[in-house]
């Protein structure tokens, strides 16, 4: 009984709410929203075409985190992050949310004189109507490509152009973009790698420096890891380490 009583007490408030924003209009109904889906038959070519476009739109949208990892700097990010996490022992903390959070912020940092690029280029044109949709997508995919090619190995290029059988390209403006962003994404993979081997190195000291102590000790039963954990971190802490890596990780793509 009071759980019913609860929820007219909340249908009351929302009632006077909504009289209080109308004002002057008590006789409005209440402001809720309404949705409606339609499904017919197409009977124009127009009608169809719409309906691809739809289509295609929902398909781009349900890929574009995919497209946003395969194309920009959160990759490597988002590596070197679980990288450290892993050397430094810590297991749940920071949370794998967190990073990712603090590597998209990164990324849209990164990222920012690209897309600033793409959307002078293309898009305010095309809001405008200034240009068509193929040439808005000529310019605005070449801030891109630009990003991708300072960041990919040529070996990585050579690698899916032999796997695609196509000629060598005189230039990087002839390298299809279905060539390039699979060449990037390797050399991102292998970059994140790097740094996060180089990682590992001071905190695996510590882990063997506590080791030796402790067997000299003789203390066989007490895990190593837990008593090298603080030290990490309290060494991670001194050096500034996320100031480091985050800088180290920014710069890198300049």
């Amino acid at each position: 009984m009071k759980k019913y009583w609860i929820i007219g007490l909340i249908l009351f408030a929302v009632l006077i709410l909504t009289d209080l924003t109308l004002g002057q209009q008590p006789s409005t109904k209440l402001p809720f929203p309404k949705i409606g889906i339609d499904v017919g038959t197409a009977d124009s070519p127009g009608d169809i075409s719409v309906t691809l476009q739809i289509l295609l739109l929902m398909t781009v949208l349900s890929l574009a985190p995919s497209i946003m990892i395969m194309t920009t700097s959160y990759l490597r990010i988002i590596i070197v992050f679980h990288f450290l996490k892993t050397a430094l022992g810590t297991q749940s903390m920071p949370p794998s949310q967190l990073l990712a959070g603090v590597a998209l912020f990164i990324t849209f940092f990164v990222m920012a004189p690209t897309w600033s690029k793409v959307n002078d280029d293309a898009l305010k044109p095309l809001m405008d109507g200034n240009i068509s949709v193929d040439s808005a997508y000529s310019k605005g995919i070449e801030p891109i490509r630009q990003f991708m090619f300072k960041n990919v190995r040529d070996e990585d290029l050579e690698l899916f152009l032999g796997l695609a059988t196509l000629e060598k390209p005189n230039n990087r403006q002839e390298v299809p973009t279905f060539i390039l962003v699979p060449s990037f994404a390797l050399s991102e993979m292998r970059a994140g790698f790097i740094i996060g081997f180089f990682l590992f190195i001071p905190f695996l000291m510590v882990d063997m420096i506590v080791s030796s102590i402790l067997m000299s000790m003789g203390m066989m039963m007490l895990p190593p890891m837990l008593v090298s954990l603080p030290f990490k971190i309290l060494l991670f802490i001194l050096v500034d380490g996320w100031n480091l890596i985050v800088g180290s990780l920014v710069r890198s793509f300049a």
